[in-house]
């Protein structure tokens, strides 16, 4: 028997507030089922199987940070932008570790297409052009700023700067004006 109430999109966020509490990878469907009140039968109604609740608890991390994001860059524009950007997936990483771990979740091409992944693409984008850098290199720029932030908020989560000075903040701060800069003074193709 189906719990009344119980819908796809409720399933996923009892998964997404359980991957916060315990983290992404211990979230299975049996864990959420207990969380919702029913048998993991029942959950089965709702959610196809474990890969499909991961999935879902990812599309649901994406639309969030990208709506955040499209909140926080409005009317920005360069190094501005660049913190803003920053900032929005620095805050939803240390408030919700759990689904930031799975916005990273592998999705195949036409499901991360209809995701709010190409946002996140487009967000990069807007927030490039106070920079004015064409194709390839506003892709590799895309790139660098994705591995920086992502690279330096998976080693602050998992504790790597706890027990060396300076703090933390001061290392993102600074790492956002090296970024800002390089952006400014982005190497041509052939300089070395």
């Amino acid at each position: 028997m189906v719990r009344v109430g119980l819908t796809a999109e409720r399933v996923a966020r009892a998964g997404a507030e359980l991957a916060d509490e315990v983290g992404f990878e211990h979230v299975t469907p049996s864990a959420v089922a207990r969380r919702v009140g029913v048998q993991v039968a029942s959950l089965y109604s709702h959610v196809r199987n474990a890969e499909d609740l991961r999935v879902r608890i990812a599309l649901l991390a994406l639309q969030e940070m990208a709506d955040r994001g499209d909140a926080a860059l409005a009317g920005r524009a360069g190094r501005d932008a660049l913190v803003a950007l920053g900032a929005t997936y620095r805050d939803y990483a240390r408030e919700h570790p759990g689904r930031y771990a799975a916005a990273q979740l592998r999705l195949d091409h036409e499901l991360a297409m209809a995701s709010a992944g190409p946002r996140h693409s487009a967000m990069m984008r807007a927030m490039l052009r106070g920079y004015e850098l064409t194709e390839p290199d506003q892709t590799h720029a895309v790139r660098l700023i994705g591995s920086v932030i992502h690279g330096y908020i998976t080693q602050e989560l998992g504790g790597s700067f706890d027990h060396s000075e300076p703090g933390p903040q001061q290392s993102w701060e600074r790492i956002l004006d090296a970024l800002d800069s390089l952006l400014r003074h982005w190497p041509q193709e052939g300089q070395r």
